[in-house]
């Protein structure tokens, strides 16, 4: 059983005193394909670093995170562009709008979600959206630049049904995660009637832990509380929900 962690920050300091048996206990638990997704420039070289290591395992994106689009900006996206030009990337990402921490920033980070949507798009890449108190203003941006060359991921989905078939109709796969698992997720009620042909499995590690380990720092082989819980609501096997979702984010990222 191969199983798909298709979005997962192993780089991150939080992994620093165990981040190789961190990857050797998601292997174990039969993670064996982590996709890695950038914040800003800041991390661009643990990101290499950790490919380096791991090549046959660890897949990178390159973008700058919404919440780290600041006064700045237009320096980390030229970052982004530099290292685009210079190599390959599996996605863009993760990209998008975030207004939880910070509305005043709105307006840079729309331009900054717009113009990498149109690398994506001028590299033939997927993106890979991040997407907090801001359903309204991705679906603005994604409608203003939706076509057969916008597709991607919309990672850790906590939206509504008419939310997710929104996304959906932007050729988004739905990024689930430890969300699923909570008691107060919501989306567990209704993820059913979304077809598992749009669905992915992610951790969002070190972040977002399932139950029994909310609160906790996540890892990716907790993505197996993920799985179980998509199997039990999609009626299926875990090894099935493997295998679809795997297929699933190969269709997107083409490896």
């Amino acid at each position: 059983m191969i199983i798909t962690d298709t979005h997962t920050h192993l780089y991150s300091d939080q992994f620093d005193a165990d981040r190789d048996l961190t990857i050797q206990r998601a292997m174990d638990a039969g993670v064996s394909r982590f996709f890695i997704p950038a914040i800003d420039s800041q991390t661009t070289a643990a990101m290499f670093a950790l490919e380096k290591k791991h090549p046959k395992n660890v897949f990178l994106m390159m973008g700058l995170h919404p919440t780290h689009v600041k006064d700045n900006y237009e320096v980390e996206l030229a970052h982004v562009a530099s290292h685009l030009a210079k190599r390959s990337f599996v996605a863009i990402g993760e990209i998008g709008i975030d207004l939880y921490w910070d509305k005043t920033t709105l307006k840079i980070q729309q331009d900054a979600f717009k113009r990498q949507i149109q690398l994506a798009k001028k590299y033939k890449l997927p993106i890979v959206i991040h997407c907090r108190d801001a359903f309204d203003e991705v679906f603005e941006v994604l409608e203003s630049e939706k076509g057969e060359d916008l597709f991607g991921i919309f990672h850790c989905f906590t939206g509504s049904l008419a939310q997710a078939q929104q996304a959906v109709s932007y050729n988004m796969k739905l990024g689930i995660g430890g969300v699923v698992t909570f008691k107060n997720g919501k989306i567990d009620q209704f993820l059913n009637q979304v077809s598992l042909s749009h669905i992915v499995l992610e951790t969002d590690s070190p972040y977002l832990a399932p139950t029994p380990f909310r609160g906790k720092r996540n890892e990716s082989a907790y993505i197996v509380n993920v799985l179980e819980k998509v199997a039990e609501i999609y009626q299926k096997t875990p090894a099935e929900i493997a295998e679809i979702t795997t297929q699933n984010s190969k269709a997107i990222f083409g490896i």
